[in-house]
């Protein structure tokens, strides 16, 4: 059976995971993180990295175990139970499908302003067609498309930054560029704001895991996959609170933004005028396109992942194109369901449904951990309590803090795709008398 490529390197995957999680992630929920927070939206990126840390952690070592493509599902179904893990893959593809379709609908709807004459659906079917055709080409080609939107993207963050620390100046010298009161104002801040906040701000964070679907096309992903997710997460982190810690030095008070959905535009547009808030929304749809590309790589190596074990049909889902070792019906099906999405689903209810599977799939991972290392441990490993016990539990524990606070509404339609996912592993295992049967690795031992 042919298998992926290992082409990727360690720079290759940040590149992979920093687009795909965007290094703009907070800037366009700045506005609402505030509101949440009480204007504490520094602390809650910085608490949200924390918590996410942990299970990156949790990502890497069970890359260390498993190195396929996967990701969460895989964790789970080999080392607690395979139709377990068909349910966390399950939530898993709701998050992974929903990733590009969000990066579908922002650009459309910037692109709109610049064009009110194009209908919308047209300008979708126009951006998903052009993610499917740059991941059609192979991961090589997705990846130097993924390196250049992350070049221009880091490009224009950094003209932000020169000319936010210019706009400061100018207004009240070289003090005005040092401040506590974004990590901590004392007639502002209370943890229960801060925790609140939190639940908003780890969208910032949401696809980290991205890179360990591409861990059977990475070069020697026990130790490669293992720091990219660990990076990842920390870049993600200190990236987003010096871009916050400047957006609340030129507008320390939120409750001036006449809209706090583009809170983000009006500062841009305090500290460059026009040129950077044209700019801005530019590098707005780009970083768009970058992450749902990045998305749909993703997806489709997850359905890979399912299709080869025959859990969803495996002439399909299993597929890998002989030209570039590519899962070409995946990435086409992921592409038809993101411009159908798009014309069915509002944003917001689009992005409430995007941690429902994500953190599903977090705890999954965490919990595989624990299950693999400490309760059920190879012979010639001696399970160790802080290692293989606390600091899984710790970040499954801050991951069913956050899943519990989602909204009700994203709960009922999480539960509904759920629902059909016990449908079809119900008819795969004549209603659980049987159990999904994974696809056996020993013929890519000499790969690993």
């Amino acid at each position: 059976m042919p298998g992926l490529k290992r082409v990727l390197g360690l720079s290759d995957l940040i590149i992979y995971g920093m687009i795909l999680v965007q290094i703009i992630a907070p800037v366009p929920i700045y506005g609402l993180i505030q509101e949440r927070s009480n204007g504490n939206a520094l602390p809650t990126i910085l608490l949200g990295m924390v918590a996410m840390m942990f299970t990156a952690l949790s990502y890497g070592r069970m890359t260390q175990k498993y190195p396929f493509a996967g990701s969460a599902y895989t964790y789970v179904a080999r080392s607690i139970h395979p139709n377990i893990g068909f349910f966390i893959g399950w939530a898993m593809v709701l998050d992974y499908l929903i990733i590009p379709l969000i990066s579908i609908i922002i650009p459309a709807l910037v692109l709109q302003r610049f064009l009110p004459e194009v209908p919308f659906p047209i300008l979708t079917l126009i951006i998903v067609l052009a993610m499917t055709l740059v991941n059609l080409g192979g991961i090589r080609i997705a990846n130097k498309a993924n390196a250049a939107l992350f070049v221009v993207t880091s490009a224009v963050v950094l003209l932000f930054l020169i000319l936010a620390c210019k706009f400061l100046y100018a207004k009240a010298g070289i003090e005005a560029l040092f401040s506590i009161k974004p990590f901590y104002d004392s007639t502002t801040f209370s943890f229960s704001s801060v925790l609140s906040g939190t639940s908003l701000a780890v969208l910032t964070y949401i696809g980290f895991d991205g890179v360990t679907t591409l861990a059977e096309e990475t070069i020697n992903p026990q130790k490669t996959v293992v720091k990219a997710t660990i990076l990842i997460c920390l870049i993600t982190g200190i990236v987003s609170s010096v871009e916050l810690y400047f957006f609340e030095l030129v507008q320390p008070d939120w409750r001036l933004f006449p809209n706090l959905d583009t809170a983000y535009l009006d500062i841009m547009q305090l500290v460059g005028g026009s040129i950077l808030f044209g700019i801005f929304s530019a590098i707005m749809c780009l970083s768009q396109f970058g992450s749902g590309l990045s998305g749909q790589t993703g997806a489709a190596r997850l359905l890979f992942g399912m299709g080869r074990d025959n859990v969803l049909p495996h002439s399909v889902f299993g597929f890998l194109s002989r030209k570039n070792q590519n899962p070409t019906y995946n990435i086409l099906i992921v592409g038809l369901i993101a411009f159908l999405g798009s014309l069915l689903f509002p944003l917001a209810q689009a992005c409430d449904l995007l941690n429902f599977g994500a953190f599903l799939g977090y705890m999954g991972v965490n919990l595989s951990v624990i299950w693999s290392f400490y309760l059920k441990p190879k012979a010639q490993h001696q399970p160790k309590l802080w290692k293989d016990l606390l600091l899984p539990l710790i970040g499954f524990l801050f991951c069913l803090v956050i899943w519990l606070g989602l909204p009700q509404v994203s709960k009922i339609s999480g539960f509904i795709w759920l629902f059909i996912g016990l449908f079809i592993i119900g008819i795969k295992t004549k209603w659980f008398q049987n159990r999904i049967v994974l696809f056996e690795f020993e013929n890519q031992k000499e790969n690993l």
